[in-house]
């Protein structure tokens, strides 16, 4: 499909696609339950992998047991397996949730660190996971969270021609405004669980087709 000249620029359709997918989703937030800011960081460790949803059916026990650093940091391992199993690699994820608590415990005073390159320095987190905690913890905007979703209809939108997460995070932060970083993520997220799903996207139906490279709707 051939996009009107209309939307020729990149950041044009990358701005009327923010419009409208403001409008489709306009109380689009995060999903993952917490009180508090670890419970934040730990619930975002535990969707790698594996739906909110089920993450959410999770926490409320794990947090009831263990709802702060230092009572994670210092939990039985194999509780914390248990409790966590059915998000999946739940060895690995008890591992790095265990190892950044004991970590936020002796060099952050219990606190999950307000910054990029400290959270960074915690087992098991990446960018990810760090955009997710500064924007929903702190209010802080640093970058774009990168998701299988957002990987996907990114390119599919033709707003990067990338497949590394932070390659495609560049070139999403260069088109949209930094207020809006955080929430492009998840309204993005909603419009791919809703309506471009990875094995059969629903073209006919979607808001997006005549901004979109990759539609196959022949009406657009």
């Amino acid at each position: 499909m051939s996009l009107n000249r209309k939307w020729a620029s990149n950041q044009q359709r990358a701005l009327e696609i923010l419009v409208r997918l403001k409008r489709l989703y306009p109380d689009a937030t995060c999903s993952l339950d917490y009180e508090t800011i670890v419970q934040l960081l730990v619930a975002t460790m535990l969707s790698a992998q594996c739906t909110d949803e089920r993450v959410n059916k999770v926490t409320p026990a794990l947090f009831a047991r263990f709802p702060d650093a230092k009572a994670l940091a210092e939990s039985d391992r194999e509780e914390l397996e248990t409790l966590i199993r059915s998000t999946g690699f739940y060895r690995n994820k008890a591992k790095n949730i265990q190892g950044a608590c004991q970590k936020i415990v002796t060099e952050f005073n219990g606190e999950v660190p307000p910054y990029m390159d400290k959270l960074l320095q915690l087992p098991g987190v990446a960018r990810k996971t760090a955009n997710v905690v500064l924007a929903h913890g702190f209010g802080k905007n640093i970058g774009v969270t990168v998701d299988t979703h957002v990987k996907r209809l990114s390119n599919r939108l033709g707003l990067t021609e990338h497949s590394d997460p932070l390659k495609i995070e560049r070139d999403l932060m260069r088109l949209l405004p930094r207020e809006d970083w955080e929430n492009w993520s998840i309204r993005l997220i909603y419009h791919g669980r809703a309506i471009c799903k990875a094995r059969k996207p629903n073209c006919q139906s979607c808001a997006l087709a005549d901004l979109c490279p990759s539609s196959t709707n022949d009406e657009q």
